[in-house]
């Protein structure tokens, strides 16, 4: 795995805010405090053996010393110089020199304020323009949205001929009248009522937007803020998940507490069929293996998957651990970040992951290491698994081990895929298939699944 030039500064500030001295550190990772002092000044390489050594001893991430939290900055300035690349209307703008894109470590290393700003500006732009195609399509295409236009439009009308023939007949007949009159109070009221649901319709759009802009973004933000573990559900008498979402203020949308209660809903099953101690047991034995522990509990591999992505953090021995779902579409689900391993909010994922091969082979279990593209190619280990899942009240059996039943013979078939994502294991020499996050910041320029040319290019 290839090291940051800062690596030896990064674990020299860890050291220094747990107060440990050189001498300590060295001790606990096995080599000589003359040997630590050339490193923190980044005149030793460190190895990968070495590296999560140094890891271990101050209690972070491998990633988070050989990448530090520059990563995530560096994915954003790139976002950044693809949104200048594209045309707008009214303005002219140059296409970003292409040898710029490898000065980024530099302006980050020398003005990383002003980076820190302009990342922050191209998340506020990404987020306001998520927003934007949200209204766009549902101005286009929500059937509520169009309903509810259709009904104001109909209750306006309705209301426009009845007060029209009332002023252009004077001589009406009293029955007539009467029955005019009554047509104008009752399209009144219908006019009143999709005037009012649309209001509300509306404003539920507008709360969305002063949070993440859509319903799974906001489920997905509130499960990190708990480290996606539903620790509640741990108990012998868990709650009921409707406890739960009334006392989250943060999922504001009605969609979003939708989104919510199925995920508890599946969490809560989860945890009944896998319970954290005999899990924790049989891991701390057979190792994050999604095969053998499904073999060991007789447990579907979806469950599996579900389980070890949301274990309680800081499990000794287990490392952080990804997972990224996706309907058969290829539309992203539920997207559990790992560090190193960016996912893609906005825009479609890498074709070559191993999750979308897993949709052309259901029931196949596919492990596959991976090399994550970037400044710095990051080592992953990947399982994937797909299967179909029926609509209707049965789930597939092979999928979540519900039986089918006749509902679930007479509605279409629809598939679902999983991908875990975890470091990969030191020493690994198996060929890794090189990967990306998405073709607009990929710096592979030969890749087979490209869809549109990179900004950046491997030298």
């Amino acid at each position: 795995m290839a090291r940051s030039a800062l690596t030896g500064t990064r674990i020299r500030e860890r050291r220094l805010a747990l107060k440990l001295r050189q001498a300590e550190l060295a001790r606990a990772v096995g080599i000589s405090a003359a040997y630590l002092n050339l490193i923190e000044h980044n005149r030793r390489r460190v190895s990968d053996t070495l590296l999560e050594a140094f890891a271990s001893a101050l209690g972070v991430a491998s990633v988070a010393l050989s990448e530090g939290a520059e990563s995530a900055l560096f994915e954003a300035l790139r976002e950044a110089a693809a949104g200048s690349a594209m045309p707008v209307a009214g303005a002219s703008s140059d296409p970003l020199d292409p040898g710029e894109l490898e000065r980024i470590e530099e302006f980050v290393g020398r003005f990383p304020a002003w980076a820190r700003v302009l990342a922050a500006r191209q998340e506020r732009v990404a987020a306001l323009e998520r927003v934007v195609e949200t209204y766009s399509e549902r101005m286009a295409q929500d059937p509520f949205l169009l309903d509810g236009l259709h009904e104001v439009l109909s209750a306006v009308t309705s209301l426009r001929s009845s007060a029209a023939i009332l002023v252009e007949t004077p001589d009406i007949e009293p029955e007539w009248h009467a029955r005019f009159l009554e047509t104008i109070a009752q399209e009144s009221l219908r006019l009143s009522g999709a005037a009012e649901g649309l209001v509300e319709y509306l404003d539920e759009m507008e709360a969305e937007e002063t949070g993440p802009a859509s319903p799974q973004e906001q489920l997905e933000a509130w499960l990190t803020t708990r480290n996606w573990h539903i620790a509640e559900f741990e108990r012998p008498d868990p709650p009921d998940p409707e406890e739960i979402i009334a006392a989250t203020p943060e999922l504001a949308a009605s969609a979003a507490k939708e989104l919510a209660r199925a995920h508890l809903v599946q969490a809560l099953a989860d945890t009944r069929a896998l319970p954290l101690k005999p899990f924790l047991a049989a891991l701390g034995e057979t190792g994050p293996a999604p095969g053998q522990l499904a073999a060991r509990f007789g447990a579907p591999m979806a469950r599996v998957f579900r389980r070890l992505a949301t274990l309680p953090e800081g499990v000794p021995g287990v490392p952080p651990i990804g997972l990224v779902v996706c309907d058969g579409s290829g539309a992203l689900t539920l997207r559990r970040p790992l560090p190193g391993f960016t996912l893609p909010r906005a825009t479609a994922a890498c074709a070559l992951w191993p999750l979308y091969e897993a949709l052309s082979r259901p029931m196949q279990p596919l492990r596959m290491p991976v090399d994550m593209a970037g400044r710095l190619p990051q080592r992953f280990m990947t399982y994937a698994f797909a299967a179909p899942r029926v609509t209707g009240t049965a789930e597939s059996q092979g999928f979540d081990g519900a039986a089918f039943d006749g509902a679930g013979f007479e509605g279409p078939v629809l598939m679902e895929a999983m991908m875990l994502i975890l470091p990969a294991p030191l020493g690994a020499t198996e060929t890794a298939r090189p990967v990306g996050t998405s073709c607009r910041v990929c710096p592979r320029a030969a890749c087979p699944g490209r869809r549109e040319p990179s900004l950046v290019a491997l030298r």
